[in-house]
């Protein structure tokens, strides 16, 4: 069922949800979580495909918000919502409203999402686009147990990856650390097979996939070794090596369907590892609305500490990072700068 409202209020869009609820004969809601999209008219029929099939998992109340852009200063400066209710088989398992801004009230979005939204129960923002520079200091971020941005959609997405480390706050997340979920478990589990030192390992991937930077940082962080990017032709990531005490290990996976799982003395495995939609991945993060400080550590090891795989330096002109600085405070990935140290205050 849908119900269409012209230069509305959020009463009025309340009002039309039980309406719709008592139509289709659902008076009563058994929806555990309110999810808040904040994306674009181009975009919002993607985001709300995905959300609805996420929504069999996670019954919901979706709230698309579509900021319209006006096109005179007399439009610009008028404030005006519409709105479109969904009930029943139209909004999935839950229900969806999408709210389109116009004019002033574009930057009071809050405003209009706090009164739809679920009493007592958590929120979800998720930005599809165009996510903020601080997401937990965004308006309606602020309002959310749980915010997900994409960097993947950004113009550069590397460099977003920094700036989310410079403004981390507990409960962000993001899509590119989700697509990498499977890979991070084969490879843990592979080291749970064969227990042996790592001395290294190498991320091989598409240039400017923030996916790729971010298991390299998780390798860095949590194993403690200098990791290196090298880039391919994709799709996405395509394979990690290992060096370790017991050989190479290996996964690689070319096509984006069927990885090769290859461990010294073992024949050599495949493995499913699809690259994943949209859908599920926003379904997995909804699983959880606690902090993910295992995100936060891989964030803010730092892009510019991974090594290259032409050769080149990071851009702070650093050696390969291991993750963990010496007793003395010193970086180990520095062993010439420090005896350069020591000769000068020789002299």
């Amino acid at each position: 069922m849908k119900i269409d409202l012209t230069e509305t209020t959020s009463s009025k869009i309340n009002k039309a949800l039980v309406e719709g609820r008592r139509a289709v004969g659902t008076p009563t809601s058994g929806m555990v979580l309110t999810l808040v999209i904040v994306t674009d008219e181009e975009n919002a029929y993607d985001a709300l495909k995905a959300a609805n099939e996420a929504s069999r998992e996670h019954p919901s109340r979706t709230l698309v918000v579509i900021k319209r852009v006006s096109r005179s200063p007399r439009d610009r400066a008028k404030a005006r919502l519409d709105a479109e209710v969904r009930v029943g088989t139209e909004a999935g398992t839950g229900e969806t409203v999408l709210l389109r801004l116009y004019g002033e009230v574009i930057d009071h979005a809050q405003s209009v999402v706090l009164p739809l939204l679920l009493p007592d129960a958590p929120v979800v923002v998720w930005w599809a686009v165009n996510a903020p520079a601080a997401p937990a200091q965004d308006p309606l971020g602020a309002l959310a147990q749980r915010r997900v941005t994409d960097a993947y959609a950004d113009e550069q997405p590397i460099h977003e990856l920094s700036a989310r480390a410079e403004t981390y706050t507990p409960g962000d997340t993001d899509l590119s650390w989700t697509r990498i979920t499977p890979w991070r478990s084969m490879l843990a589990a592979a080291l749970d097979q064969a227990p042996c030192t790592v001395s290294s390992a190498e991320v091989t991937g598409e240039e400017f996939n923030p996916s790729c930077e971010l298991l390299a940082m998780w390798l860095a962080d949590r194993l403690n070794v200098p990791v290196t990017r090298k880039v391919s032709d994709g799709p996405g990531l395509t394979a990690v090596r290992m060096e370790s005490s017991i050989g190479a290990i290996v996964l690689d996976r070319p096509d984006g369907s069927l990885a090769t799982l290859s461990m010294h003395g073992q024949p050599d495995r495949a493995v499913a590892l699809k690259r994943r939609e949209t859908a599920e991945l926003l379904a997995e993060e909804l699983r959880r609305l606690d902090p993910d400080e295992i995100y936060a550590r891989a964030l803010k090891f730092g892009v510019d500490r991974l090594g290259h795989g032409n050769g080149e330096q990071p851009a702070d002109g650093q050696q390969p990072a291991t993750g963990e600085k010496a007793a003395d405070g010193s970086d180990p990935a520095k062993p010439a700068a420090k005896k350069a140290a020591k000769k000068a205050a020789a002299k």
